[in-house]
């Protein structure tokens, strides 16, 4: 049972932010208190479902001691004896910690991992998989850097995934993603294990990361493309070096100005994914979650060719559907891992 004056605390906060936006307020005040509206007002509809069943449930049992009613009253309580729980599932969700990243969009770096050109196809294959379903969700992509080897496999991608709950979505792709098959490069038809690493970074915002510009060199150079062909035919394509850190980030776009902005951005995305990180390990020996960990050594899924199976090793989940997945159907995989995510926080919460 969720306690009462729990929720009540919630629904006077709701009414609280109501009543406070309208009055006279600043544009960021407005800004503000309508970002604080919108994610209470589900989990206040969801409170105040769950208050009615209740009281319908109480109602209910009260008419059971009716002689003339109590057939009638034993369906309707019945009937609410078997919705309430699901619904009281639903409050706990609700109820959960908000990760203030998860409406954001997200930064995907995908990169190949142990098995030479093989590795670098399946980095591509990744990719494309990433792409797809990024599309079948509505959202905007854009390729910020990009290198490929002699067979067109992806040394290293980083892409941009603008939309609404991106990072929530991708969070848990974080990892290393391992494969199974006969490599093109293989003529004796043998089976070999590659893998490629994904980082998926939610984007920062300017309230997030505040950059000294004497702690960044920034470099111009002219990029260049597979088998060394130029891409560009000036020195437009900028490396920025945090010099605290030593993190290097690049852009080859057409544009000079344009790369310094791309360049910025997924600098910051980074900076900022190293103060989640910390956080985390503040937190890490309070929680030990395979789901939510974000532990990008950790093998966290299996691509078998031979037997057209996936298998995600955090939640134990197989699915004979390699080539739907590698279509851009993840929707089953993330939907597990997000419903595992919440169990464990809701256990870790004892709700």
């Amino acid at each position: 049972m969720i306690a009462e004056e729990q929720l009540q605390k919630i629904i006077e906060r709701f009414e609280f932010v109501e009543a406070k936006m309208n009055t006279q307020l600043s544009g960021e005040e407005l800004v503000k208190l309508g970002r604080e509206y919108a994610e209470l007002k589900d989990v206040v509809d969801t409170i105040r479902s769950y208050q009615a069943m209740n009281v319908e449930l109480a109602e209910a049992e009260a008419m059971l001691k009716d002689p003339d009613m109590k057939e009638l009253a034993e369906l309707e309580y019945y009937d609410l004896k078997e919705k309430l729980p699901a619904l009281e599932h639903d409050v706990k969700i609700a109820l959960l910690p908000k990760d203030a990243a998860d409406t954001r969009s997200a930064i995907m770096e995908i990169r190949a991992g142990t098995g030479g050109d093989e590795a670098a196809l399946f980095a591509g294959d990744l990719l494309e998989m990433y792409t797809r379903y990024a599309q079948g969700q509505g959202w905007k992509t854009s390729m910020i850097e990009r290198s490929e080897n002699e067979l067109g496999g992806i040394k290293q991608a980083v892409m941009n995934i603008s939309g609404d709950g991106v990072f929530a979505n991708l969070k848990f792709e974080s990892g290393v993603h391992r494969v199974q098959r006969v490599p093109v490069t293989e003529s004796g038809g043998r089976i070999h294990t590659s893998a490629a690493t994904v980082a998926v970074l939610p984007e920062a915002e300017e309230v997030d990361i505040v950059i000294n510009p004497t702690d960044i060199r920034i470099d111009t150079y002219r990029s260049s493309g597979a088998g060394g062909q130029h891409v560009n035919t000036t020195d437009s394509a900028v490396r920025i070096t945090h010099i605290p850190t030593g993190l290097v980030v690049t852009s080859s776009e057409k544009s000079q100005h344009q790369n310094r902005e791309i360049a910025m951005n997924v600098l910051k995305a980074r900076l900022y994914d190293q103060q989640r990180q910390a956080l985390d390990d503040e937190r890490s020996d309070a929680r030990k979650s395979q789901v939510g960990s974000g532990d990008r050594s950790e093998r966290i899924r299996t691509y078998n060719f031979p037997q057209g199976r996936v298998s995600d090793h955090r939640i134990n989940l197989t699915l004979y559907k390699l080539d739907q997945v590698l279509g851009g159907d993840l929707s089953e995989f993330i939907s597990a891992l997000m419903s595992a995510d919440q169990a464990e926080r809701l256990a870790e919460l004892g709700l």
